[in-house]
């Protein structure tokens, strides 16, 4: 099993900046984490669920078009735990961010955090 922590939601101006954090526990983490690729989805009202930003286990990354450049995806694998640094925040990157994990071909994730750019 895998549980996944998430942290680091909530209001900002556009233009500002978030750190989503995202931690995840359980045994079969413990045991295959290392092998884990992590990610960020996001769920704007009205629209499907999208990739945000995914980091594999060899630390190889990959971005939305629409943050690329502004989002930074990392992990830090002693700490079981993925972030996703926001910058240059739009009113449109509002939106519910889940994390992911996919281990051993099965997708968890988190309850998501509510992420609002407005000023």
């Amino acid at each position: 099993q895998v549980q996944l922590v998430e942290s680091g939601g909530g209001l900002v101006q556009p233009g500002g900046s978030l750190r989503l954090s995202c931690t995840a526990s359980g045994s079969s983490f413990s045991i295959y984490g290392m092998s884990s690729s992590m990610g960020w989805y996001r769920q704007a009202p009205g629209k499907q669920r999208e990739l945000v930003a995914g980091i594999t286990s060899a630390g190889i990354t990959n971005y939305s078009d629409a943050v690329k450049g502004r989002f930074t995806i990392s992990r830090d694998n002693a700490k079981n735990t993925v972030y996703v640094q926001m910058n240059s925040l739009k009113p449109e990157d509002t939106a519910v961010y889940s994390c992911n994990v996919r281990l051993l071909g099965i997708d968890y994730w988190g309850k998501g955090l509510l992420v609002t750019v407005s000023s």
